[in-house]
């Protein structure tokens, strides 16, 4: 099921639909993420077709004069692929194929995919195998519509009837192997994080593509891989980090995304409990990007949904380095937009009364850095002191002693 092949790009259009639900600017901003995520798995995005709907079609998602429309472009440009935004029912994926006649993926299949791709342990695999699986199962009947194709089909229906079955219970199969071997490797895991014994744990959380594995590698001095693509890293690294003398545990784990599969969600279960056991979560933004304060957003709704928003927090806002605005000029008299607002106005917004640690750094450049390693130091020593008050004469020497952004 599983194949970690090179792609080869492929010519793709994208397919989306304003509704009640997800306005015009909001949907531009997921094809951008999607358009991201396209590029990731290895295709070229050529032409991207939206329509508004109350509400999605239930038959094809998409109005048939829309889906007509795609089909005439795709035959006319030879485009292999249509990806939707959203993800598909079984009978909207069959009844699309069937009339677009090219191969439609949705949301959902496309991170699936990207995730095939990066899953390098053997834990991710199982993970990600026990995800495609799990999407695969009520779309089983897609692979059987040659079927219909055939006339005079006497006797070709019960045959295709059981092999479907046969299909299904083969997979239902391997879903319960795939569940149990993650099972034995959550019992592992949790057995490594109760061995770690009470050092003060650290997770690095943000939506992904935000430059947690590049802080991971500054700050640990390690060298986790890191790329400038969605889900660059899928495996949670742990490393053992030092700040004036101060050690504690440093967490690099899969970056969150909106519209997340919730087949994802459950697989990478054991991935989040890293997140959900962690004493301190350091939360990191790209604030270079348009969208970062939805980011935040999805990113803290995780959080409460795995019932780790209570966690004391730091927040790290990142890629300054990147960061650009339009300066207005003073008789330009529109009002003024997002793009208008420079770094320094946003940091006395919201974030000024932020209840949380603030701080704006370049993890590449290290900009700032020292200013984020004495935050960290600040709040690994609290819960530090909590959990061995014992000590606290300890780091009184260390404080007066040692320069904490050592």
């Amino acid at each position: 099921m599983l194949e970690n092949k090179e792609h080869l790009y492929e010519n793709a259009v994208l397919v989306g639909v304003i509704t009640q639900q997800q306005e015009e600017d909001k949907l531009i901003e997921y094809m951008d993420e999607l358009e991201f995520l396209a590029h990731t798995a290895g295709a070229t995005v050529v032409k991207r077709f939206t329509q508004k709907l109350t509400q999605p079609d239930s038959k094809t998602f998409i109005g048939s004069g829309k889906a007509q429309e795609v089909r005439d472009y795709v035959k006319e440009h030879g485009i292999g692929t249509v990806i939707f935004d959203d993800e598909l029912s079984p009978s909207q994926l069959k009844n699309l194929e069937r009339e677009i006649e090219v191969k439609i993926l949705d949301r959902t299949n496309l991170i699936l995919d990207i995730f095939a791709q990066r899953a390098q342990t053997s834990y991710a695999r199982t993970q990600v195998e026990l995800a495609q699986y799990q999407y695969l199962l009520p779309r089983l009947t897609r692979m059987w519509t040659h079927l219909e194709r055939q006339k005079g089909g006497i006797g070709m229906r019960g045959p295709g009837e059981t092999e479907i079955e046969t299909d299904r219970r083969i997979i239902r199969d391997r879903i319960s192997l795939l569940k149990e071997k993650l099972k034995t490797i959550d019992r592992q895991m949790s057995t490594q994080r109760n061995n770690r014994g009470k050092v003060v744990r650290a997770a690095l959380v943000g939506y992904t593509n935000v430059g947690k594995s590049t802080l991971m590698n500054a700050l640990s001095k390690s060298d986790v891989f890191a790329e400038n693509k969605l889900f660059a890293t899928l495996d949670t690294t742990v490393r053992k980090v030092v700040i004036g003398n101060l050690p504690f545990l440093l967490t690099d784990t899969v970056g969150f995304i909106r519209k997340l599969p919730t087949q994802l969600v459950e697989s990478f279960k054991s991935t989040l409990d890293e997140v959900r056991e962690a004493d301190l979560l350091i939360h990191v933004v790209d604030i270079s990007h348009e969208s970062f304060e939805d980011h935040i957003a999805s990113v803290n709704q995780i959080l409460m949904e795995i019932n780790a928003h209570q966690k004391p927090m730091i927040m790290v806002f990142n890629k300054i380095d990147d960061f650009s605005y339009e300066k207005k000029e003073e008789d330009d008299l529109t009002p003024e937009s997002r793009k208008n607002i420079s770094l320094a106005e946003w940091e006395k917004t919201w974030m000024s009364k932020s209840k949380y640690p603030t701080v704006f750094i370049s993890a590449l450049t290290k900009e700032n850095f020292e200013e984020m390693k004495k935050m960290i130091y600040d709040e690994v020593l609290k819960i530090h002191i909590s959990r061995f008050p014992y000590n606290d004469f300890l780091f009184e020497y260390f404080e007066d002693e040692t320069d904490p952004n050592n």
